[in-house]
């Protein structure tokens, strides 16, 4: 039990032993203490007057006076206008951090409840279309980070991937392959296969531009001119044909989407990303359409008179929703109806299904959550969209289909060159193999990256600068790294000395530095609570952060292996190895690893 959740049951205890009151702990508010005022914990005390029916000030001398003669921990309280400040023992702290340092990696975090419900997190779903790029590579650093958080909080988790691998987007590629290909396959281009698609979709967007631009010359008019642009309508009965099972559009579709699933492979396992689950809308989205065409049935949905089928949702205040198109073909909505229908099915009575898709679908989640609910389907409230803006670089958005995206294999190889050559410029790795340097240079590289996208916190848009992301000083994820190495080195050093670093140690006093470090410590569960509450990985890393730059304050004050008192030295080598335990964990949480040289 923390120290925070020891108050708050002994105040709910004093307020009835006091005022004859019940309170809840909604009543009760806790915060650390402002730095310049003495004291750790601060307790609010204005919710609580109604209660006692007295002024802030006796209400907080009543509660301080209960709490140092109730609760061992507490030796001392003031009181300063309407907060009551408590200042902890440091004998409690100095035992926190032995508890910690026994605890190993799993301290802060919850065991698995193996009764609670399932979690699902979705992310990723690419399209077979195209390779993963930055915009993806936010998508799978958040969706994987916050799988680990709420693991890490006690869930069950199951991480998901719905690949989009079929609709007219799928077809383009194909189309614009048959058309201009000549052939062309991964191993006679040497190109990756998620690339090799992508350029004939870059492709297919150029002929379709030419085209519309051609009949527009001809006197059509921008509308008319993409309805009947012949590249466009070989696509959408390829499409057709796709649905209607065509043996030789089926064989081409398959030989191009597993040219795909190779290059996505490779790109997820080199990002350090893994799923449970893997779905395929080719699989999903009939189940959709059998679900559309039963609510048509039921009335719940119409059809117009091309026998297009909708959904109204006008009187919610929303528009009405296309599920089917005149032709019969499925919209993303009516896959998403589907695979939605079977998680829930497959994974019984789920705590929370949540998708981490970008902004721009906030509306299309809400209209989801909202025909899920008509259709009688009461989980629908379990939906959570975690949505996420977008990564802009510094000349701008990026745009798949002209070809101008920044691809996630091209991005993680220019940060590992770019590590490589801060690394050397700083001489950082002297006296490593070149084949550790190299391990080392990824392990710098992908911190950096994931450092830089997941400190913001997830519905901001963010700005994406590569040479920033990899500074070795301020809020960053090398930063973060040496302090790891850092410590690993002084480790190693104490052992070369002969000397052990215990769980247990003799000191009974520590400096304001080392009780610092030991509250920010005392910190991280709830931290970790926080993040899985918020869906927020940035809580993660801002904390890591913040205790990184303490620690590195401390160690620029004190001496831990020139410390004569041999007590004390011990005591700091035990706190740097659990910062440094720490450090690994959070970092773990957010996806990555740390060096122990660097």
């Amino acid at each position: 039990m923390t120290i925070d959740n020891r108050i708050e049951q002994a105040l709910i205890q004093a307020v009835s032993e006091l005022y004859g009151v019940t309170v809840d702990s909604k009543s009760i508010q806790i915060q650390e203490t402002k730095k310049e005022i003495a004291g750790d914990k601060t307790v609010v005390i204005f919710p609580l007057l109604r209660v006692s029916k007295k002024s802030p000030e006796a209400t907080a001398e009543e509660l301080g006076q209960y709490l140092v003669s109730h609760v061992d921990a507490i030796e001392s309280y003031s009181v300063i206008k309407g907060f009551l400040n408590l200042t902890i023992s440091v004998q409690y702290w100095l035992s926190l951090l032995e508890t910690a340092l026994q605890q190993g990696d799993q301290y802060g975090k919850k065991p698995i409840d193996e009764n609670s419900p399932v979690v699902m997190v979705e992310f990723s779903s690419p399209n077979t279309n195209k390779p993963l790029h930055l915009g993806h590579v936010r998508n799978n650093l958040l969706g994987y980070s916050i799988s680990q958080i709420l693991a890490a909080n006690g869930n069950k988790v199951v991480k998901a991937n719905l690949v989009n691998d079929r609709g007219i987007h799928i077809c383009k590629s194909m189309i614009a392959w048959k058309l201009f290909g000549n052939g062309e396959t991964p191993q006679s281009s040497g190109m990756k296969g998620d690339h090799l698609v992508g350029k004939y979709y870059v492709e297919f967007d150029k002929a379709y531009k030419k085209e519309v631009a051609d009949l527009m010359a001809q006197g059509k008019s921008e509308d008319e001119a993409k309805a009947e642009s012949p590249i466009l309508l070989q696509a959408r009965e390829m499409l057709v044909k796709w649905e209607q099972g065509d043996e030789e559009v089926i064989a081409l579709w398959k030989m191009m989407n597993g040219w795909v699933y190779e290059g996505f492979d490779a790109t997820y396992k080199r990002m350090g990303v893994s799923f449970d689950h893997v779905y395929y809308e080719s699989q999903t989205y009939l189940l959709g359409k059998k679900v559309v065409q039963d609510g048509l049935q039921r009335g719940v949905l119409f059809q117009k008179e091309d026998n297009s089928v909708w959904a109204d949702l006008t009187g919610d205040g929303l528009d009405q929703k296309l599920l089917l198109r005149p032709d019969g073909t499925s919209v993303y909505m009516t896959q998403d109806i589907g695979t939605a229908i079977e998680r829930f099915r497959e994974y019984g009575d789920m705590g929370e299904l949540i998708y981490v898709v970008g902004n721009e679908q906030n509306y299309h989640f809400q209209v989801l959550r909202l025909i899920l609910q008509k259709l009688g389907y009461a989980w629908s409230e379990k939906i959570y969209h975690m949505s996420y803006g977008m990564v802009e670089l510094p000349d701008g958005k990026m745009k798949s289909r002209e070809g101008t995206v920044v691809d996630a294999d091209d991005l993680m190889e220019d940060m590992v060159k770019e590590a490589a050559a801060i690394s050397n410029e700083l001489g950082k790795l002297n006296g490593l193999s070149a084949e550790e340097a190299a391990d080392v240079h990824e392990i710098i590289a992908q911190g950096a990256l994931k450092y830089f996208i997941l400190k913001v916190e997830p519905r901001k848009t963010m700005l994406f600068n590569p040479k920033e992301s990899i500074d070795f000083n301020g809020n960053t994820g090398p930063f973060i790294q040496y302090t790891h190495a850092r410590i690993c080195s002084v480790l190693r050093k104490a052992a070369e000395q002969g000397i052990s670093v215990d769980t247990t140690f003799s000191v009974s006093e520590c400096n304001d530095k080392e009780k610092e470090l030991i509250k920010m410590i005392a910190r991280y569960g709830s931290i970790i609570e926080l993040a899985a509450k918020d869906h927020a990985p940035s809580c993660i890393a801002n904390y890591v952060y913040d205790l990184v730059k303490v620690y590195n304050q401390f160690y620029h004050d004190y001496s831990i292996l020139n410390e004569e008192n041999a007590g004390v030295k011990s005591f700091r080598l035990a706190l740097s190895k659990e910062i440094a335990t720490i450090i690994s964990s959070g970092m773990g949480l957010l996806g990555i690893r740390v060096p122990e040289r660097m």
